[in-house]
């Protein structure tokens, strides 16, 4: 720690043991530097000897230097001791100090009239901040900037413009005053970019290490997506340990770009800054012009630069700061400035100046030497240099640097393009994504099987198991267009993956998570959650909730042929058959019919009911009744027999073609408000999330979640829920029991069913969907989102849907039962009730007529009694003999009466008094 002030001392020493050698010189200058800066001071000397050894430009006269070392946050210091250097008589003052020592040297200057030509030098290369020095129109302004101001505000805006940055954070390191941005800060707040803004203590490993203790996996992939787009404000070796630390940790991924800016950069830290970066990377650095022939790198006009700072191949030529180089270029002026003041022969000898007398006057001759001074112009090493009339050095030249997305570290650099403050950027700039040639690249994919998504299609033993699906089509798809080519395995667990009570994940996207795997693809939705540990692409199918249940089956109905008439119905038209048949036989009672010749019918209840009956199914014979109230009473029960048979009709042909039963559950309100049916989905899923969250918010103003969830979390959801989902499939294919899953995966389970066991409900309302995931921060990203797009606008992925899910599948989905969609053959089932109809009717008829046979036989078997015989003989001879008279007649209707006596039953006349015709 000793060292420094001993150099400190003995170089105080030389430079006074120089001046002492040299005091018959009349020309002497001063010079003020930061004590960190020992390089200046060499490349002021070396430039001293390189003039004093140009005859051409002093002739005989020689420069004489007096150098003193300041610290530079200590202003007091600094004038202090250039008032010492004043009072050994100066002919100008040059400092290469911070901004703090640097306005105090300017009022001291503008008192002494003293030429001060001022270097704005940085601490350890941090980038500069406007120093902010008092400027008046007056002439009493001696202090000459000769670097240009800092243009850094207007170089990031206009690079930041042209890439359409809208979200990005600025590092800055702890050196770097943070006011000297504060302008672009301004300016892209006004334009509405998110602009974050992050110091970079010293001990960068223990700033990684705080980050990774203190946050948690959401907040750190959210940090790590904001680092994507970044600006480095630090001196370069404190970029490259931040970039090598933020790279080996993994907080940064292959699509990030990042832009660098600093004015003291040199060749050597772009290829270090590139070798150790990935992604992109953008360098901002000031450059100056090099002579095109190599033989004259050296030679400025008729001066000789040595060659130590010259020749691009020496060490300290590349290690050469741009103050130094400013250092050089300024000896080199005021060399020019006095040797054009002897030449005029103007020369105003320096006398010692007193700071601290009251009385003490300014140099007279400040004035000619400043303007001389200001009229002046070099080309050095920077360029040209030369003075405004605001004494500011006009010229500077940013250059810029780049390199394109890629993976592999050490990445070629190339010129982007260049920025000055007249013409402003010349060069295009970009922010190209990843290309889409993506040949050699293996990606590493995790899967769950789930299907129609992802299935396996052949697993031979000793060989890798292929896949195939919906998703591995899509896969294939990206593969195709993008060269790339990919491993697939299943997830460990076979779960799609959810948050564990440690912070972690679990399944598919736990393996993304812990960088395990590349991309994961499956029938997986795009989450909140999820998105918070992964990226997505964008969705390239929507999702809903569905519902899968088991048809109703159908039962066979044997009496399919009364369902077009309720019950009641039925009973109603029975009552009225019965109640017209009593009305008829009322009516001819009480109005009984004149019957015409030879009519034997008989107007009894049985015949009355018979004939209405005849009548209503269409099949009434002639009509005995002949008064007009019989007449009226049959015009409407005809009319009322005509319109029930009609609509009868029709409901039987509506009903034999299309059966009408519909499920009471088609929709998931239907489902939530039931009870019978229990229902559940797959525990820790995607959907139990969903209904669990719906179903717990107290300002969810649909009831039809907590119903649900009321449901599903029986038991703490043991009841009613299933591991995976395969095992609620087959518990509803089995069971009394509903699956609530993917609406995708379950229509794909109902289309293929052999035995179109299954249909589906679900929400209509897309609110989700399915996307790849990806590591958080995956250069693959918008590559893969972009195809996916390119996919849905050609058709191409409504070809793969339909692939998977056709639009005339075997079974129908919705339907609760099986139905027949069009008219076809009648099978027996239809009519099956109407036979049955006739066979109870020919088993009751032979059962009457048994009865009946059995009847007659036991009624003819019984013996007659004398008595009865006699009495019955007496009355058979009295009816002949009153009915004689009317023989002749009753000879022409003999046939006809026989035949309706025997349906009446008066045959017995025949048996009591023989045949009609004996007399």
């Amino acid at each position: 720690m000793e060292v420094f002030p001993l150099l400190l001392v003995l170089s105080v020493w030389w430079s006074r043991t120089w001046d002492s050698a040299n005091a018959d010189s009349i020309i002497h200058i001063g010079a003020i530097f930061d004590e960190s800066a020992k390089k200046d001071d060499e490349v002021f000397r070396t430039a001293v000897g390189d003039l004093n050894q140009n005859e051409e430009i002093l002739q005989t006269e020689k420069i004489t230097f007096s150098v003193t070392f300041v610290d530079g946050n200590n202003p007091f210091q600094a004038v202090q001791e250039a008032c010492e250097l004043m009072n050994q008589g100066i002919l100008a003052l040059v400092s290469s100090i911070g901004c703090t020592s640097a306005g105090s040297l300017q009022s001291l200057a503008d008192a002494m009239h003293i030429p001060h030509l001022f270097i704005q030098r940085s601490t350890a290369g941090t980038p500069r901040s406007g120093c902010g020095l008092t400027r008046s129109n007056r002439n009493d302004d001696y202090t000459l900037s000769v670097r240009p101001p800092v243009y850094l505000n207007d170089v990031i805006l206009r690079v930041v413009t042209e890439y359409a940055w809208q979200k990005f954070i600025i590092f800055y390191d702890s050196e770097y005053d943070i006011r000297g941005i504060q302008e672009f800060l301004d300016k892209v707040s006004q334009q509405g970019m998110d602009v974050a803004l992050q110091k970079v203590e010293s001990n960068i490993n223990k700033m990684i290490t705080t980050l990774f203790d203190t946050m948690r996996i959401e907040e750190l992939n959210r940090y790590r997506d904001t680092l994507r787009r970044a600006i480095l404000v630090m001196n370069p070796a404190t970029a490259k340990s931040f970039i090598t630390e933020v790279v080996e940790t993994n907080l940064v991924a292959f699509d990030c770009h990042w832009i660098i800016i600093n004015e003291e950069i040199n060749d050597v830290d772009v290829q270090e800054l590139v070798r150790r970066s990935i992604g992109r990377l953008t360098i901002i650095r000031q450059t100056f012009p090099v002579p095109q022939n190599i033989s004259q790198r050296c030679f400025r006009g008729n001066h000789r630069i040595s060659s130590t700072l010259c020749d691009p191949k020496d060490p300290f030529a590349q290690n050469m700061e741009i103050s130094n180089l400013y250092i050089y270029d300024t000896v080199l002026l005021l060399a020019n400035a006095f040797h054009k003041k002897l030449e005029d022969r103007k020369w105003h000898s320096m006398a010692s100046l007193s700071c601290i007398r009251k009385n003490s006057k300014p140099w007279q001759g400040g004035r000619s030497m400043l303007e001389t001074i200001k009229k002046g112009g070099v080309s050095g090493l920077t360029g040209e240099l030369e003075f405004g009339e605001n004494g500011g050095n006009p010229n500077v030249h940013f250059e810029i640097l780049g390199t394109n997305y890629g993976e592999e570290l050490g990445r070629g650099v190339r010129k982007l393009g260049c920025w000055n403050p007249v013409t402003g950027l010349n060069g295009s700039l970009t922010d190209k994504k990843l290309e889409n040639n993506m040949r050699g690249v293996v990606l590493r994919v995790v899967t769950v099987l789930e299907e129609p998504f992802v299935m396996v299609s052949e697993n031979v033993l000793g060989k890798p198991k292929k896949y195939q699906g919906f998703s591995i089509d899509v896969l294939d798809a990206l593969s195709n267009y993008l060269g790339f080519n990919y491993e697939i395995y299943v997830a460990p667990d076979h779960k799609y993956g959810s948050p564990q009570e440690d912070g972690t994940w679990n399944g598919l996207v736990g393996e993304l998570v812990f960088k395990r795997a590349d991309i994961g693809i499956s029938a997986l939705t795009i989450t909140p959650d999820r998105e918070n540990v992964v990226d997505f692409t964008t969705r390239y199918m929507d999702y809903s909730v569905g519902v899968l249940l088991r048809r109703a089956e159908k039962t066979v109905d044997m009496f399919a042929c009364l369902a077009p008439f309720d019950l009641s119905l039925w009973a109603c038209i029975a009552g009225t058959v019965l109640l017209v048949g009593l009305l008829v036989y009322l009516l001819n009672w009480l109005n009984p019919p004149r019957l015409q010749m030879g009519s034997m019918t008989s107007t009894t209840l049985y015949n009355s009911m018979w004939f209405v009956y005849g009548s209503f199914v269409q099949q009434g014979g002639e009509v005995p009744y002949t008064t007009l109230a019989t007449r009226m009473m049959m015009g409407a029960w005809w009319l009322f027999a005509l319109i029930v048979i009609s609509s009868y009709t029709a409901n039987l042909a509506a009903f034999l073609t299309i059966t009408r039963i519909e499920s009471s559950i088609q929709s998931l309100q239907d489902l939530s408000k039931q009870t019978d049916i229990p229902y559940g989905t797959v525990l820790d899923s995607a959907v139990y999330e969903h209904v669990r969250m719906k179903g717990m918010n107290p300002f969810e103003r649909d009831s039809m979640y907590s119903q649900m969830w009321r449901m599903i979390n029986r038991s703490n959801g043991s009841e009613n829920n299933v591991l995976e989902s395969q095992a609620g499939i087959q518990k509803v294919k089995y069971g009394n029991y509903a699956f609530v899953w993917d609406a995708a995966v379950l229509e794909y389970v109902a289309i293929n069913d052999p035995d179109c066991s299954f249909y589906t409900i679900g929400n209509t309302v897309a609110d989700r969907g399915y996307g790849i995931a990806l590591q958080h921060g995956s250069p693959y990203r918008d590559v893969f989102s972009q195809r996916i797009l390119e996919l849905q606008q050609n058709g191409d992925m409504d070809i793969l849907k339909h692939k998977w899910w056709p639009k005339n599948g075997q079974c129908d989905l919705y339907s609760s039962v099986d139905t027949k969609q069009k008219g076809g053959a009648l099978d027996i089932k239809s009519f099956a009730g109407v036979f049955c109809i006739l066979a109870a009717g020919i088993v009751l008829s032979c059962f009457i007529a048994m009865l009946e046979t059995w009847w007659n036989k036991r009624k003819g078997s019984r013996v007659p009694s004398k008595e009865a015989s006699s009495l019955q003989n007496e009355t058979t001879t009295s009816e002949r003999r009153n009915a004689w008279p009317l023989r002749p007649c009753l000879k022409l209707g003999t046939s006809a009466w026989r035949s309706q006596a025997s349906s009446h039953g008066l045959h017995q006349a025949s048996q009591l008094g023989g045949p009609l015709d004996d007399p």
